[in-house]
């Protein structure tokens, strides 16, 4: 059956302002979805109007009605996991054990935002001038835009819209035209239902290709203080070039590459295991996945050859069924984009070692070597299953090669020496480094962002007062000072 979703502003579901529509596919069996409501620029200005609005009324509200907010929404959503996980199948092809993933993520989210409210909103500053107090405060921006991509769409959305709004912040969520219900209606619905006031959080959501009329407006307006955006680092840089002239700050987690170093000293049952659940889950399509598997010359033997059977082995196909790990891809054009670039990899000099062509709407998971570095997927990110291997002499040579991409995301480093890992990771150029695990790890108190292309700023609630809260300087005096003239 059909779903159908409007826009959520002003904590009404409203059409519209063109009342046009689009439709939303399953990626499995292309069916539609989702009918889904079309916005633009001006359900985009109705939005943030409307986050301002609330903003004064919500930023007010008690440390413990806040929390509670909070508190409700993982109640809700622990009783709704077995639905959610059948949402985010139908939506975006994530299979069980990566719903699942998401669903817990946003479970310890919500419980440790309900405790944002009661951190302290500043401190006593040191002054020399006698008789003065100086504090420096915290307070919340006002309104947040949030882009949130697909991919992890629950993880992701809730990630850029739970932190702002439990500092005191109002939101306006522009989702994925591939995930505009996991990635921003459900949202607005769980929050709503959870005590959240009318306008706190607002969903504006677009037909396909029409994603800048609603960003444009959203980082252009001078109601918007702040922007947090999750995607691709081309489209990362636009948003940035333009947040920039509106002189607005923005939090950006881009694209990555990410290097998995398998030393001489390995244990290799555990980087054969850690090496294809960070390469292959969610068939590969999570910002985090490992794409590049740099491993040293004395064990790659071994490591290659129980790589490539347990990738071979991995079951594909429908992302209802318990026992899949690689599903589909999102659409036809991420099908196309990967069948192109390995393919020229191929005509480069590149060697398939598995997988290399699609079955149904589902690419089958790939291993490559010997990709020439002027293949395009050895130098962008690609999203789907699809992992390269190189080998290298020694851990110098590893920590170059991992450092030679434009991207620096996240790393894993699989070693039976801690300490030494300990210094290569200081080597890496990368946000987040893993020893001994995989690259895919997320946890909501965590830093969570990347180095050079890969983005600025750091989500994650431990974190996240720092990037969506001003800093306010203030100082008192009971007393008269005596001045100059």
């Amino acid at each position: 059956m059909t779903q159908t979703a409007d826009l959520f502003i002003g904590g009404s579901w409203v059409p519209a302002v063109s009342g046009r529509r689009f439709d939303d596919f399953d990626p499995w069996d292309r069916s539609v979805f989702a009918s889904v409501a079309s916005g633009d620029a001006e359900d985009a200005r109705l939005a943030v109007e409307a986050a301002q609005a609330a903003f004064p009324v919500w930023s007010s509200w008690s440390p413990s009605s806040r929390q509670q907010v909070f508190l409700r929404a993982a109640h809700l959503l622990a009783a709704r996991a077995a639905a959610v996980v059948d949402l985010l199948a139908a939506e975006t092809g994530c299979g069980v054990v990566f719903a699942r993933i998401q669903i817990d993520f946003c479970l310890a989210l919500l419980r440790q935002a309900a405790a944002l409210p009661y951190a302290s909103p500043g401190h006593l500053v040191p002054s020399d001038i006698a008789g003065t107090q100086a504090l420096a405060v915290r307070r919340p921006v006002g309104v947040v835009a949030a882009i949130a991509p697909w991919n992890a769409a629950l993880v992701l959305a809730g990630r850029a819209v739970v932190g702002p709004l439990a500092l005191g912040n109002t939101v306006v969520l522009k989702p994925s035209e591939e995930s505009p219900l996991t990635g921003g209606t459900f949202w607005a619905s769980l929050l709503a239902e959870a005590g959240l006031p009318d306008g706190a959080l607002n969903v504006v959501t677009h037909a396909p290709g029409e994603a800048s009329m609603v960003a444009s407006e959203l980082v252009s307006h001078p109601l918007v203080r702040r922007v947090s955006f999750t995607g691709s680092t081309g489209t990362g840089r636009r948003l940035a070039e333009s947040a920039a002239r509106h002189l607005k700050r923005s939090v950006l987690q881009l694209s990555g590459s990410n290097p998995l170093l398998v030393l001489s000293d390995a244990s290799l049952p555990l980087a054969v295991t850690a090496a294809t659940f960070g390469a292959f889950v969610h068939q590969g399509e999570v910002c985090m996945c490992v794409r590049r598997i740099i491993v040293d010359r004395s064990v790659a033997s071994s490591f290659i050859s129980g790589f490539v059977d347990r990738v071979a082995g991995l079951p594909v196909g429908d992302p209802r069924d318990p026992a899949t790990v690689v599903g589909p891809l999102i659409n036809e054009w991420a099908h196309a984009l990967i069948s192109r670039r390995v393919s020229e990899a191929v005509s480069l000099g590149a060697t398939v070692l598995t997988g290399g062509s699609a079955v149904g709407p589902c690419y089958r998971p790939t291993v490559l070597t010997d990709v020439p570095p002027a293949a395009e997927i050895a130098f962008e990110e690609t999203f789907g299953p699809v992992a390269l291997i190189e080998v290298v002499d020694g851990p110098d040579e590893a920590v170059a090669r991992a450092n030679a991409s434009r991207f620096g995301l996240t790393a894993g480093i699989i070693s039976a020496d801690v300490y030494r890992s300990l210094g290569l990771a200081q080597q890496l150029s990368a946000g987040i480094v893993h020893v001994n695990d995989q690259t895919v790890n997320d946890e909501p108190q965590m830093p969570f962002g990347g180095l050079k292309d890969s983005g600025w700023g750091r989500f994650g609630l431990g974190f996240t007062a720092e990037e969506f809260t001003d800093q306010q300087w203030i100082t008192l005096r009971d007393s008269p000072r005596s001045y100059p003239f």
